[in-house]
């Protein structure tokens, strides 16, 4: 067998293929021998003929062609191999010379994982913001604290802000009502900015009882584009005004918010757990900083399958979270004002960096030798079977060897992922 590559591109190669005598031999007597199955002779049973008197039956032809099938399918994946190239989808093959039991020529063309060129991954620029608490964030879940230990009474008297309103609404446009925009007892605090502008405002100085329209208009830049700057109607009936009376930020209030002497204490265990959810969010937004530098840095291409398969991903994902608000993926578009050719074109650029970055991270894990042993995995599903032990088809998933060997590349990752924090920190 000879064997010529051809780059095509940087994530594309074509094979040319020599087959010759010694290598058809096989494939001819394996040929023979499958056609020969099906040959009945008189005196015989189907397929028990002695082999040369089957061989005299058989129509050239069809041995002929079937000795190019077994001789071709055997011999891509060594010629593959032969030239150091490993093919992501099964090759496009043309046969282009056929010399029975002489020569057997054929082309192979398929995607392949390009070659990576790291760059520089100990001396990445991107730095981790420094982890700040502000006051502002504090004082805002004190207040959220104080919130939930307020006293409501139900009064009758006119709206105000800050009061507790218990109200039925039903918003239209052009006299239809529009989805997301109709409630029954709906609590709202009146000055909390929950609706769009003019509608909480709209409330205060009613009563309890009363009925009345609120013509509004949504903000152009609202994320809802079939609502965003069009006119609407908001029908609403006010059911209950609670007068919210607020405990005092003393001792005795922080004392009844946990293990606290008094409001110091209470701020600074706030400012703490405040720290802890930062510090994951930085760290998470510091590894995609270094992600993408690296791969500014480095040379790598994305082969055209491997990004399919991401926008696939990436589809689905939209596709699930939508039907979960009972939409469907047409839906979802028209609502972001889209069409499938604009989200795809947008979709293509973030499944290309997802490609370039798995293929960055998956060359550096070599580089380095960084693993997950098998008994790291076993860990893990062990952990993850005790999380879905009420889910039959999680679990079923869990024995697959295809979720073992992806928890396994996810996990090598994740360890790539902290090396590359290290060696920049």
């Amino acid at each position: 067998m000879k064997v010529k590559s051809k780059k095509l591109s940087d994530t594309r190669v074509e094979i040319k293929v020599t087959l010759e005598k010694s290598d058809l031999k096989t494939a001819r007597e394996k040929a023979v021998a499958r056609l020969s199955k099906e040959v009945k002779l008189e005196g015989f049973r189907k397929g028990k003929a002695p082999k040369s008197l089957a061989e005299k039956a058989l129509n050239p032809n069809d041995v002929i062609n079937e000795t190019v099938d077994i001789a071709v399918r055997t011999t891509v994946p060594s010629a593959f191999k032969e030239v150091e190239k490993a093919p992501l989808v099964v090759p496009n093959v043309k046969v282009t010379k056929v010399v029975p039991d002489e020569v057997v020529e054929y082309t192979a063309t398929a995607d392949i994982l390009p070659e990576v060129k790291l760059g520089d991954y100990k001396n990445l620029k991107a730095k981790k913001p420094e982890n700040k608490v502000k006051k502002s964030e504090v004082e805002e879940i004190v207040k959220n604290i104080q919130k939930a230990y307020a006293e409501k009474k139900t009064e009758k008297k006119k709206a105000e802000l800050g009061d507790e309103v218990i109200i039925d609404f039903v918003g239209k446009k052009d006299g239809e009502p529009f989805q997301g925009g109709t409630a029954k007892d709906y609590a709202l605090t009146l000055g909390s900015k929950t609706f769009i502008p003019g509608f909480e405002e709209g409330i205060v100085g009613k009563e309890s009882g009363d009925k009345f329209d609120l013509e509004l208009t949504f903000p152009k830049d609202y994320a809802e584009k079939s609502l965003a700057g069009k006119k609407t109607v908001f029908e609403v009936l006010l059911k209950q005004v609670n007068k919210i009376t607020l405990p005092k930020l003393d001792e005795e209030f922080a004392k009844k918010c946990g293990p606290f002497k008094n409001m110091d204490e209470l701020r600074e265990d706030i400012e703490k757990n405040l720290k802890a959810q930062n510090e994951y969010k930085l760290t998470e937004a510091y590894k995609d900083a270094l992600v993408e530098e690296l791969v500014k840095t480095s040379k790598v291409s994305a082969p055209e399958i491997l990004i399919s398969d991401q926008l696939r991903l990436v589809k689905d994902d939209i596709s699930r979270n939508a039907a979960a608000s009972g939409l469907t993926f047409e839906e979802y578009l028209k609502r972001n004002d889209l069409s499938e050719s604009e989200w795809e074109s947008q979709a293509h650029e973030v499944a290309e960096k997802r490609v370039k970055a798995s293929l960055v991270l998956q060359v550096l894990a070599n580089e380095e030798k960084i693993t997950t042993s098998d008994e790291e995995v076993a860990a893990k599903i062990a952990e993850l079977r005790d999380v879905y032990k009420k889910s039959p088809e999680a679990l079923k998933n869990l024995k697959d060897p295809r979720v073992k060997m992806d928890i396994k590349n996810r996990m090598t990752i994740e360890k790539t992922l902290d090396f590359l924090v290290k060696a920049n920190s």
